[in-house]
């Protein structure tokens, strides 16, 4: 059984597994602090690798997108307890605390703390928001997050430029970023935020650069990626489609068969003979 509590954009989340292993991949518009219940949460993104593990907390930067596969311990489920960190709602906090901010964050992305007893605490008292979601109202929920942005602050006052930067991404070199994050799969308009494009001028740039529409160039880079991992590094297909942003392994088989007239395993078994 796989649950996620509440199924709506609301500021908290409680995530719940039996499954050995969940994966998903998703581009974080928002902040996020996760705290990890039991089990751990296998987190891959642009700057690298690093696991959640249990009793830790992760202090997520928006813009940028990741990949997490959620792992249960022996014993027990998968726990999660996240609160998304909404702009809007920083925004508001920052103006009713008269706190400006003139500094560009620059530090990494993804921060691991350890929870003091005041975290430790506040994670406890969201029971009521994860179970009864539809009886908290507007100002109840933004206490909570004024409370925990308080408790980040006292933690830690140089997390101002990271909560409060609300500077968009910088304009970026493409090609670089394209080829860097490619096996992402994620909505044009993302790849187009993150390199500090508007829509139409990242498809300008990307006709630009690559001789070819962005939806087409990223469908055959992952192709021909997939063709290298199985041919040359011997990958399973169904350990690599994934990772390489295919929706599912049978979506995968038809975009391979489709550009190489044979499905991977065909391909295999025409390279042996």
């Amino acid at each position: 059984m796989t649950s996620v509590i509440p199924q709506t954009d609301d500021s908290f989340v409680y995530s719940c597994t039996s499954k050995d292993q969940w994966g998903y991949e998703q581009f974080v518009s928002e902040h996020i602090l996760a705290f990890q219940l039991s089990g751990e949460t296998h987190i891959f993104h642009q700057q690298g690798t690093f696991v959640l593990k249990k009793n830790r907390v992760l202090l997520a930067h928006r813009n940028q997108f990741a990949k997490t596969l959620k792992v249960k311990a022996s014993d027990t489920e998968y726990k999660a307890v996240s609160i998304i960190l909404k702009a809007e709602d920083l925004k508001k906090f920052a103006t009713l605390n008269s706190i400006v901010c003139d500094k560009k964050y620059s530090g990494k992305n993804n921060i691991v703390l350890k929870p003091d007893n005041f975290l430790k605490s506040y994670f406890q008292s969201l029971v009521p928001y994860l179970e009864q979601p539809e009886d908290g109202n507007k100002r109840m929920v933004f206490s909570k997050i004024s409370e925990i942005v308080e408790l980040l602050l006292n933690i830690n006052p140089e997390f101002k430029s990271f909560l409060f930067d609300f500077s968009e991404p910088h304009k970026i070199n493409l090609e670089k970023f394209m080829l860097d994050n490619y096996h992402y799969n994620a909505p044009i308009e993302n790849f187009a935020k993150l390199t500090g494009r508007s829509l139409a001028s990242f498809k300008r740039d990307f006709a630009e650069t690559f001789n070819t529409p962005p939806a087409r160039w990223l469908k055959e880079k992952r192709l021909e990626e997939a063709y290298r991992l199985i041919h040359q590094e011997n990958k399973k297909p169904a350990d690599i489609y994934l990772e390489l942003g295919f929706e599912n392994l049978s979506h995968f088989y038809t975009s391979f068969k489709t550009k190489y007239g044979v499905t991977p395993t065909e391909s295999l078994i025409i390279k042996k003979l």
